[in-house]
């Protein structure tokens, strides 16, 4: 049962997280080697052909939680890594232009809180099988990163400012003395 009806803000910050999406997917994707779809890294429960096609489920139910639907989340059969890139990025764009264009009977709260969220969380996990596999994506600040609303494909813009292997997050504890 939905909560509300989103207001033109929250659809515009909906459509948003979807660019979101698309640019963050699209960069753990984007060059990935030769049988990445099938890395079995140590100790991992998912390939990262299985972690993307319940990437693209999320998607899928998100669309549909979003038009009312919120139960109607379905498990798809994994398919070839390229087949799933694809559907990736065709369920981005069905998602985004049903946000832009139908009535939202959902809470934008709760749509970030479950599909969005868990989404993001998964491209994360792909980024970092990603560097297990050796075939490291370079991190950067997404903050300056070109995120357009509507841009939901294969095609994002080139990164703004990336990071060497050994920075950005890399935290180190200061030196007590000072240095």
């Amino acid at each position: 049962m939905a909560d509300s009806t989103m207001s033109d803000r929250d659809r515009a910050v909906l459509r948003h997280m979807i660019a979101t999406l698309a640019y963050r997917g699209g960069k753990a994707l984007r060059g990935a080697p030769a049988g990445f779809g099938d890395f079995a890294a140590p100790g991992a429960l998912n390939t990262p052909r299985v972690l993307l096609a319940h990437v693209v489920d999320l998607v899928d139910w998100a669309r549909r939680f979003c038009t009312g639907d919120e139960d109607a989340y379905v498990i798809s059969e994994p398919t070839t890594w390229d087949s799933e890139v694809a559907r990736f990025f065709a369920a981005l764009d069905s998602f985004d232009r049903a946000v832009e264009t139908a009535p939202l009977p959902a809470s934008l709260e709760r749509v970030f809180q479950a599909p969005i969220a868990d989404a993001l969380t998964h491209i994360g996990q792909l980024a970092l099988l990603r560097r297990m596999a050796g075939a490291p994506v370079l991190g950067e600040s997404y903050r300056r990163a070109e995120i357009v609303a509507g841009r939901v494909g294969p095609d994002q813009a080139p990164p703004g400012r990336e990071f060497a292997l050994d920075r950005g997050a890399l935290w180190r504890p200061k030196d007590p003395t000072g240095n």
